[in-house]
């Protein structure tokens, strides 16, 4: 079965887990808030940190995945967010839901990088990307749907996220043990396309801060502006990831038919208006509206930056340090978006985001504009490589095969064949034959 047609289950199980805590962070957010003595802006910092320690985590083993391997550091990482989630979802301790916050964070972030290395070293990358995009999108849905009909308490999110590495753990079995040699020794090489890796990291930062202010207070919005209850906020949240499902099975029918500059330039512009319109709505219909839209044009747009990411660099470090950046805009994204509506107001704050997405969405397209040079083959005319220059290797006789070929005879009627005539083919045929002098090249 040839790599285009595999599909690499581990990797988009690993892509699942690492990226679910952010996906349920306004869950998240939300019961920390009413389930501990926590206020509103405290349990945006709590988030805030959860997904700080999810990018450390990238930024510290994005060079590192091919000395530890794989298999062993994802299942390290499951295990660590297994762990930590777990101790967060049982405990009403303050500080020990922080601690397990930290260590389940870096252990999604460890989970994500695995995921992101290993998409990034395929042929395939925006095909599996858009498959671990489609997986976490509907796994949230799904639980937006349950977990609001389980009772109130800050912990069931929580366990999801824990139940969800331990089962991504099963899968890590068919994940190499070591990376492959060839990927090996490229990975003394520097990084390739250092500005446009580094610009798109940056503007990533801003770009996932933006998206994850408003996301990290879309509970509230939903609640205390909105007027609805925690029950169809819930539905209005799985509607919106399964209008990203849609949107992630468009991207992946679309792949790279439209480039990536006409989906991240345009999409993001399109995002900003939806960003707009949630933060302002005052009933069901603009909040539906606005959060639905917005989710259904995000998959589509970060599909595609994973997918430039990815082609700057086959061994996949740039797609770890984008999505490390990214992570890292998603981590301050609860806190600003709880200070921002705090201080002007949730319309104010959704004005203010789109803005900035607006601007930020130029230097990206224009990354996205700019082409590889990668893996590009170079050729040079002949007729410009001095004939002097090109060196003369000599063969000694000695070291010529000896083939002997054997003739063939065919029988004409009315000639006798005289087999005295004929010898062996190949240069010991006579010791009268000359010796082959040198061989120029």
């Amino acid at each position: 079965m040839s790599a285009r047609t595999a599909t690499p289950w581990p990797l988009v199980a690993l892509f699942t887990a690492g990226y679910l805590a952010a996906y349920l962070l306004p869950t998240t957010v939300g019961r920390l808030d009413a389930g501990l003595p926590l206020s509103a802006t405290q349990a945006g910092a709590v988030g805030s940190v959860l997904l700080l320690s999810s990018a450390s985590a990238g930024f510290l083993l994005a060079s590192r995945v091919d000395r530890f391997g794989p298999r062993a550091l994802a299942r390290a990482g499951l295990l660590l967010a297994a762990a930590g989630f777990g101790t967060a979802a049982l405990f009403s301790a303050v500080p020990l839901v922080i601690a397990g916050a930290i260590v389940g964070g870096f252990g999604s972030g460890t989970a994500t990088t695995v995921a992101a290395t290993g998409i990034a070293g395929r042929s395939d990358a925006h095909r599996v990307t858009t498959l671990g995009l489609f997986g976490v999108s509907g796994l949230a849905g799904a639980l937006y749907l349950t977990i609001p009909h389980l009772g109130p308490g800050h912990g069931h999110p929580l366990a999801a996220i824990a139940c969800t590495a331990l089962l991504a753990l099963c899968l890590t079995g068919r994940l190499p043990a070591r990376t492959p040699a060839d990927r090996a020794r490229r990975a003394t090489g520097p990084l390739p396309h250092r500005r446009s890796g580094l610009l798109l990291a940056g503007t990533m930062l801003f770009w996932s801060l933006a998206q994850n202010s408003l996301w990290g207070v879309s509970g509230r919005i939903g609640l205390a502006q909105a007027g609805l209850t925690e029950v169809e906020v819930g539905a209005v949240f799985a509607v919106a990831l399964g209008a990203g499902l849609l949107g992630t099975i468009g991207a992946g029918a679309l792949g790279p038919r439209l480039g990536r500059a006409l989906p991240i330039g345009l999409g993001t512009a399109l995002i900003a208006g939806c960003i707009a319109l949630s933060a302002a709505a005052t009933d069901l219909t603009s909040f539906a509206t606005g959060e639905i839209a917005w989710n259904a044009l995000y998959p589509v747009v970060l599909s595609y930056v994973i997918g430039l990411a990815a082609s700057m660099d086959p061994r996949g470090r740039w797609a770890v340090l984008v999505g490390s950046a990214s992570s890292l805009g998603t981590a301050c994204g609860p806190l600003t978006g709880s200070l921002l509506s705090e201080r002007a107001g949730y319309p104010a704050m959704g004005s203010v985001l789109a803005a900035g997405l607006l601007v930020i969405g130029v230097p990206m397209t224009l990354v996205a504009l700019r082409p590889r040079g990668a893996g590009q083959i170079v050729e040079i005319p002949v007729a410009e490589i001095p004939v002097a220059q090109l060196p003369v290797v000599e063969i000694p006789p000695a070291e010529l095969p000896a083939v002997e070929i054997p003739v063939v005879e065919i029988p004409l009627e009315g000639v006798p064949a005289q087999r005295e005539a004929y010898g062996t083919a190949g240069p010991l045929q006579t010791a009268a034959a000359p010796a082959p002098g040198p061989v120029s090249v």
